[in-house]
């Protein structure tokens, strides 16, 4: 008897969805962070935003607690065992993002400051408490396409 194994797909991170207690309050976050909102005809049932290489989804939490058969409550107000990350360039663009996501309307976590390996990073969290570090790492670049970069 032969043992057929299933052939392996390519690999893809493709939609990173967070859960959100308020939509229009999130949505409202995100655009002002500057992220283009796409696909608008699903109102505020969900919003997908163009992040340059992947995308941004906000869902009601109870729903996408739900969706993936988990439950939605307590809500955790602690780390939650993820981070997003927004890289940067240089040390200056790391203190006025997180200057900016503030003003936009996310907490400060964490001010900027050097890390043990190279680089420069610092923490905010969005209204719904999910964490972004905000980072300029060595092997890393930011491209003009928004993407990164990583050495080999």
């Amino acid at each position: 008897m032969t043992t057929k194994k299933t052939p392996a797909p390519i690999a893809r991170m493709t939609v990173i969805t967070l859960g959100v207690a308020d939509m229009r309050r999130s949505i409202a976050f995100y655009e002002a962070l500057g992220f283009t909102r796409k696909a608008r005809a699903s109102g505020d049932a969900i919003a997908f935003f163009d992040t340059g290489a992947s995308v941004l989804a906000l869902f009601p939490w109870e729903q996408l607690a739900q969706d993936a058969t988990l439950p939605d409550h307590p809500r955790p107000q602690a780390f939650r065992g993820s981070t997003l990350a927004w890289n940067c360039r240089c040390e200056d663009e790391v203190d006025a993002v997180l200057a900016f996501a503030v003003d936009c309307g996310g907490s400060l976590l964490k001010p900027a400051r050097r890390t043990d390996y190279g680089g420069y990073s610092g923490y905010f969290a969005d209204p719904d408490g999910h964490a972004w570090d905000v980072v300029t790492a060595p092997g890393i670049e930011v491209g003009d396409d928004r993407r990164v970069h990583l050495d080999d």
